[in-house]
């Protein structure tokens, strides 16, 4: 159950609390539907007429109790998995006694408030949300796969379905990126016995030793015939998560499964915050362009990727940049920062971008010879001028230097032709480009004497 358009009932004999209920999770709950019901057997009516995803109720109606509707409610088809949670002041013995046997999910205390309960609910929905993944589905038995994909289709999965661990095999091995991580499948379900040349604790002796993807990356259900202990610990040795035994029952595969798909949500989770992580220390907070540390450690890697060569490194520095601070203050200088770092990260998205120090950047432009990166520093340098950042008139010097001139040079010799080029630049007046070509510094225009 997602908390996207979840459709739940609220039945209680007031008036006033089902109004409280129904505004406090419309309030709490993107996307809810609510129906209110006064009676117990008006919610069973409901219920027929329409499907919930959860259902709350009193403890104490006008013509039954919580535990009787519950017991009713749980004699559907339709409803027999369906969350309930039964809203009362008075957690009575009753209640946690038969509770559970009257199928009550849960159970809030509204003495807690009603706020509360709308956290609650929420909290709820979410621990409980429809299971959503990608599972790779490996069985050789036709029937039980059949019986067992319409288990896994009926609940939303995505099922990859394959016949032999070889195959199996093949489709991770696509399903791997360039650093090997594994970004398809969220959940691995095999047989334990399968027929061909591999069996299934050859799929995950595999998985776990050659493509060494960990219990959290990749978990792995095994469905298992055999409930000899023996048996059961040689597949957790193998490497599974969890086992289920055939024949299998639906409830338990669904409960397992909810279980292995959590420990992947979490690990993808935590995976994706590391790398936000990572990213937040290797960029500028002022400029949002990567910082000088990330160049430092990437930036010869970068030069001499042959995916990227050539590769020309801009130098860029902001005109006057002390005059504009100690006229119009730091604050100014520093959205003036801000602006020419969001126009080169628009300007190079796929470029290394880099704040260099102070009013200074870096762009390596990759597969850019000379005369293409003079194109791309001319433009740059006209789109500064029509900028005009916090209404500023701001202008900028560039510096390049390419590899084509420049071969076998490590990223501090070719920066530091750049950085004489951006010299040349403003010894000459600034606002201009200038070039360490292998015979020397021009500037713009001459070289496009030159190339004429």
């Amino acid at each position: 159950m997602s908390h996207k358009h979840a459709n739940i009932m609220v039945i209680d004999g007031s008036s006033v609390t089902r109004t409280i209920l129904s505004r406090i999770l419309r309030n709490e709950i993107e996307d809810v539907n609510i129906t209110v019901c006064a009676t117990g057997q008006e919610a069973l009516q409901q219920l027929t007429d329409a499907r919930f995803d959860l259902v709350t109720t009193a403890l104490l109606l006008p013509d039954m109790d919580g535990l009787e509707l519950s017991r009713n409610i749980r004699l559907s088809d339709t409803y027999h998995y369906t969350p309930i949670i039964v809203v009362s002041g008075d957690a009575d013995a009753r209640l946690l006694r038969e509770g559970f046997a009257a199928g009550v999910t849960d159970y809030f205390d509204k003495s807690e408030g009603y706020k509360a309960f709308g956290d609650f609910v929420k909290s709820f929905i979410e621990r409980h949300a429809k299971l959503v993944g990608t599972v790779l589905y490996v069985e050789d038995s036709p029937t039980t796969a059949k019986i067992t994909r319409a288990m896994l289709d009926k609940r939303g999965l995505k099922v990859v379905h394959t016949s032999t661990a070889e195959q199996a095999l093949e489709l991770l091995e696509q399903a791997r990126d360039a650093n090997g991580a594994q970004k398809t499948y969220d959940v691995l379900i095999t047989d334990f016995y399968l027929k061909g040349r591999l069996t299934g604790g050859d799929l995950l002796h595999a998985i776990r030793a050659r493509y060494h993807f960990s219990q959290q990356e990749l978990p792995v259900l095994v469905l298992t015939s055999d409930d000899e202990t023996q048996k059961q610990i040689e597949v957790f040795h193998a490497g599974a998560n969890d086992f289920v035994t055939k024949p299998i029952v639906e409830e338990i595969l669904m409960a397992r499964l909810r279980a292995l798909l959590l420990i992947k949500h979490q690990y993808d989770a935590l995976k994706r915050q590391a790398e936000t992580m990572r990213w937040v220390a290797a960029t500028d907070s002022l400029t949002g362009v990567r910082n000088k540390r990330y160049l430092v450690d990437n930036g010869d890697d970068y030069i001499t990727n042959p995916a990227h060569l050539p590769v020309t490194a801009m130098l860029i520095d902001i005109d006057h940049f002390k005059s504009i601070n100690d006229t119009l203050g730091h604050i100014t200088g520093d959205h003036v920062l801000a602006a020419i770092g969001e126009l080169l990260n628009s300007s190079f998205p796929h470029e290394m971008v880099v704040r260099f120090g102070g009013e200074e950047f870096c762009v390596l432009l990759s597969q850019a010879d000379q005369a293409q990166a003079l194109t791309q520093a001319e433009a740059l340098r006209r789109d500064v001028e029509r900028l005009r950042p916090v209404d500023v008139a701001v202008t900028v010097s560039v510096g390049l230097a390419c590899t084509l001139d420049h071969p076998n040079e490590r990223l501090t010799k070719l920066l530091s032709l750049a950085d004489r080029a951006l010299y040349r630049a403003k010894a000459t007046g600034r606002n201009r480009v200038y070039v360490h070509t292998a015979d020397g510094l021009m500037d713009a225009p001459s070289l496009a004497r030159v190339g004429t």
